[in-house]
């Protein structure tokens, strides 16, 4: 598995979660397994999403989508976005 993990601060939480929750990206086409959404207790205007793909192609693929994305959104919806992509290299569930 392989992560795409953003983060940004947002300008309204909400109106970021409802351009979210439409999907400009097409995650399911784009190869996104799952994602999360986090947001640090002490920040509320800041979040960190993680993408879950199969494979670093889809992952670069997905990136690439929301770099367009970003290009029309950054400053107005979301700021200074940063992005890593990241292996599981060990899990657990207890």
């Amino acid at each position: 598995m392989v992560i795409l993990q953003i983060e940004h601060r947002v300008q309204n939480y909400d109106g970021w979660k409802k351009a979210l929750d439409n999907d400009p990206i097409d995650r399911k086409k784009s190869g996104v397994k799952r994602y999360r959404v986090y947001r640090p207790t002490d920040d509320r205007d800041y979040v960190i999403v993680d993408l879950e793909f199969d494979d670093f192609a889809h992952a670069t693929k997905a990136l690439h989508a929301l770099n367009v994305l970003w290009g029309n959104v950054e400053g107005k919806v979301i700021f200074s976005p940063k992005h890593r992509i990241l292996d599981i290299t060990d899990s657990r569930e207890y």
